[in-house]
Parts: structure tokens; C-alpha cells; sequence
């Protein structure tokens, strides 16, 4: 069974940076590839980044340049640097095991307000 728990979100100002990070248990991560997803109040889920086992990331055109998705196989860990953070970027925010969302935990929420 995979396990997948969020963390890190916090309320910050725009333009401040943050970092997520998720831990995953269940799946090995030298060989899966790990995607976020956050879902904004009152919308959609949404893809946010997705990374593969040979560390390539894709980003999405509303965050590309300004997060960066990273891994480490060994501690079963994801992460997500924030960089210039925007205030549509305030959402829930999870980590899973694909583009749609699979597997996600209960997410962790990130605020972006002045």
C-alpha cells in the first residue's frame, strides 16, 4: 500500500519562497516517477510538476522558472522549492503518484497573502 504524507505549508508573503516536502512509503522511488498536484479554493484539481527516476522534471506553464521539483530515493523523499511565490499559487498542495493526483495524501496548505 503506498502511503503518501505532505508537508511544509505555511502562510507567506509574495515573492517569499517555501520549501514542501512528502515522504512516501510503499512505492521505490528509484524507479517511479512522482507528480504535485494542488487544488486552489473553489477549482479544479491541478497538476503542478512531475518527476521521473532519471530526476527530469516537467513543470507546468503557471509555475515553470519559479519551482523547482526534487527527490531523494534513498530517505523515500520529494520536495518542492517555491520560489517568487504568487498569490494564485495559494492552495492545498499534494504529493502523488501521478498527473491526476493517485495516491495523494491529505495535503499540506500554502497561503500566499500580503
Amino acid at each position: 500500500e503506498v502511503k503518501v504524507v505532505e508537508s511544509g505549508g505555511d502562510t507567506v508573503q509574495p515573492g517569499d519562497s517555501l520549501t514542501l516536502s512528502c515522504v512516501i512509503s510503499g512505492l521505490d522511488l528509484n524507479w517511479a516517477a512522482v507528480s504535485w498536484v494542488r487544488r486552489a479554493p473553489e477549482k479544479e484539481l491541478e497538476w503542478v510538476s512531475s518527476i521521473n527516476r532519471l530526476v527530469s522534471g516537467q513543470y507546468s506553464d503557471a509555475v515553470k522558472c519559479r519551482f523547482t521539483h526534487s527527490r531523494d530515493n534513498a530517505k523515500n523523499m520529494v520536495y518542492l522549492q517555491m520560489d517568487n511565490q504568487k498569490s494564485e499559487d495559494t492552495a492545498q498542495y499534494y504529493c502523488a503518484t501521478d498527473r491526476a493526483g493517485g495516491n495523494r495524501g491529505q495535503g499540506t496548505q500554502v497561503t500566499v497573502s500580503s
